[in-house]
């Protein structure tokens, strides 16, 4: 069966993380910025070890509010001092599980924020250096964030096998009622096309090039089982 690494942005209240991580390489778990706590965090961690799933630290602004996907106005400072305890937070349950991070990514609005915005992406690879953790970082390609970490960071490029693209290679807007691919083999086909032809259709209709070398889905999919089963078998086939 050919290997395509999977992951899944976990530990976020959703009510399918223990269905779903079996079919997963890796998984983004919520570090209590837009949700979760130090018992959620533990729980899956403990999960992903009992299915060997890497585990990666999903800090976030402290958005519970808006679930981190609007960028709160809050100073530098105040970020500064929510990420640095998410982080700590996080390393050190994974520690006291014996677990080992293998990566982080951040969430939400923080994420696109980090790539399209050079002072939020200095100022979070500046918190990993104050932290010091030298680590895998799950971005997009040609960013903020990956044009400055990868001196000092591995950088895994991401792509979502579950949301729209433009043309830009921007996600279709979660306000759009086209943002979300539900149906599985249309999920697979834009999986297969990504991973295994480095293209992608998007939302114009335009073949794009992209180039990625880990696919999310949201753990939070109505759809996300059904998808990885569908996935799990298609990839059997080949």
């Amino acid at each position: 069966m050919f290997e395509v690494n999977i992951n899944a942005d976990l530990g976020e209240m959703a009510g399918q993380d223990e269905a779903i991580m079996p079919y997963l390489s890796s998984c983004n778990i919520a570090s209590g910025g837009h949700v979760g706590n130090s018992e959620s965090i533990r729980k899956t961690i403990l999960l992903a070890q009992q299915h060997d799933v890497k585990i990666g630290a999903h800090p976030s602004y402290p958005d519970s509010e808006n679930f981190g996907r609007v960028r709160p106005n809050i100073s530098d400072h105040q970020l500064r001092r929510s990420l640095k305890s998410q982080l700590r937070t996080f390393y050190e349950i994974a520690k006291k599980s014996k677990a080992e991070v293998n990566h982080i990514k951040p969430h939400g609005a923080l994420y696109h924020d980090v790539v399209n915005n050079e002072r939020i992406a200095d100022l979070f690879l500046g918190i990993l250096e104050d932290l010091q953790l030298k680590t895998t970082i799950y971005t997009l390609k040609n960013g903020f964030l990956h044009q400055k970490g990868r001196e000092n960071h591995k950088i895994l490029f991401e792509a979502f096998i579950d949301r729209n693209y433009n043309s830009d290679l921007s996600l279709v807007s979660r306000t759009d009622k086209n943002a979300l691919i539900e149906k599985p083999s249309n999920v697979w086909n834009q999986l297969y096309k990504m991973a295994f032809l480095k293209k992608i259709n998007v939302i114009s209709g335009e073949l794009i090039d992209i180039n990625a070398d880990t696919f999310c889905i949201h753990g939070d999919h109505p759809n996300a089982l059904n998808i990885l089963k569908y996935i799990q078998a298609e990839l059997e086939k080949m």
